[in-house]
């Protein structure tokens, strides 16, 4: 059977031999002063896929990888993957709270996870890839709590919902470079991933067909 925990590692080192250096202060340019910007935290499984679900949504003026929760500073995907260090592979989310809201983040990330996934997702299982919220302060707590009362109360799901709702009390420390935009850069070897890992035909089972992403302007 193919082992594709193992096929990722070895996607993500082709990715580094190609000639991406790992820079983990890397990020995007920072917005204008007269551009309002907010913070989200997800942890949905691989980062490269939650990465590209948030940098469709109108509003969200970056998305990056990295890995939040753990003990260890400055932590290597190495490091992460052993499971040892106790983070999540996570993604940060920043956006214009009057483009698109928090509140509907908060429920496109659940249609791009399986939350009821208690041992990590899809083909990927272990501590980095269990899903959580981190919420950045308590009015994104309430948010996230909420949703996910409504969610359960649904009667979606009859298993219970794994999805933590967590502070983002620690550092967010961001990824190397070539797990960055992994979806752009190698496009071929992320589509085998993501159809040999099964998430797109899960997220389908569990939400049906794939939906545009929200926006206040809809």
């Amino acid at each position: 059977m193919l082992n594709l925990a193992g096929a990722r590692r070895w996607l993500a080192a082709l990715a580094l031999i190609a000639g991406a250096v790992p820079a983990l202060a890397q990020t995007a340019p920072s917005p204008s002063a007269d551009t309002p910007v907010a913070v989200a935290t997800f942890a949905g499984g691989c980062f490269w896929c939650v990465e590209e679900a948030f940098e469709k949504v109108p509003g969200v003026i970056r998305a990056v990888s990295g890995y939040t929760g753990g003990t260890v500073d400055r932590p290597t995907y190495e490091d992460v993957s052993s499971k040892l260090t106790g983070h999540y592979e996570a993604v940060q989310v920043t956006f214009d709270p009057t483009k698109v809201s928090y509140a509907q983040l908060v429920d496109w990330f659940w249609h791009n996870i399986d939350p009821v996934d208690p041992n990590g997702q899809f083909c990927d299982k272990g501590g980095p890839y269990h899903t959580a919220i981190f919420t950045h302060d308590e009015a994104q707590k309430k948010v996230a709590e909420e949703s996910k009362q409504a969610l359960e109360a649904s009667g979606r799901f009859k298993e219970k919902i794994a999805t933590k709702v967590l502070p983002a009390a620690g550092p967010f420390w961001v990824a190397e470079d070539y797990h960055q935009d992994y979806y752009k850069k190698n496009p071929h070897r992320y589509s085998y991933y993501k159809t040999a890992c099964g998430r797109a035909r899960r997220l389908e089972q569990i939400w049906g067909p794939p939906v545009k992403p929200p926006s206040l302007t809809q």
